[in-house]
Parts: structure tokens; sequence; C-alpha cells
């Protein structure tokens, strides 16, 4: 397991983070570097389902310290692409 080494004063570094712990996680075909920090996650997006968010979560919660709840009313908005994540990962690490 990789250290997380972002700090919130880098947005930018954490959305880097978290592309890359998508293309491990998911086993992903792409480089990081391809995953558009703006594009949806889900649909014509990266394409991901809900099996898919549901392991990146399982990441995040064992990686920054928190968890992600499906019952969270905002799972919308915190999953609508790479940015809206790492904003939301940004103020709820612990680590």
């Amino acid at each position: 397991m990789t250290t997380p080494t972002t700090t919130a004063a880098d947005p930018a570094a954490l959305e880097r983070e978290l592309a890359a712990l998508f293309v491990e996680a998911l086993n992903l075909e792409i480089t990081p570097e391809a995953i558009d920090p703006a594009a949806p996650l889900f649909g014509d997006g990266l394409g991901l389902d809900s099996i898919d968010i549901l392991e990146v979560a399982l990441e995040i919660s064992q990686r920054y310290g928190f968890q992600l709840r499906s019952d969270d009313e905002n799972n919308h908005k915190i999953f609508q692409n790479l940015r809206s994540l790492a904003a939301h990962v940004a103020q709820q690490r612990t680590r």
C-alpha cells in the first residue's frame, strides 16, 4: 500500500493520486494521466459501475482513514468526477 503524500494545499496532486488509485484498484487499461479530472466517473466518462465505486471506496477508506458510506445522500455529487471526489477526500481525510 502506498502512503499518501499529498496535502489539501495541492488539489491537483490529490487528483493524480486518486487517478492512480483508480487504475491500480480497478486494473484499468489506461494510465492515470489519461483520466480527465472533470470527466464523469459513470457512463460516457470513465464508465465505472457501482461495483467499481465500492472497490474504490474501500481503497480510499484504507488509504485516507475515513469511510465513504453507501447511504450518503451526497454520493452523487461526491462521485460526479475525479475532481469532486478529490475535494471530498481532502476535506475528510485523517491520514
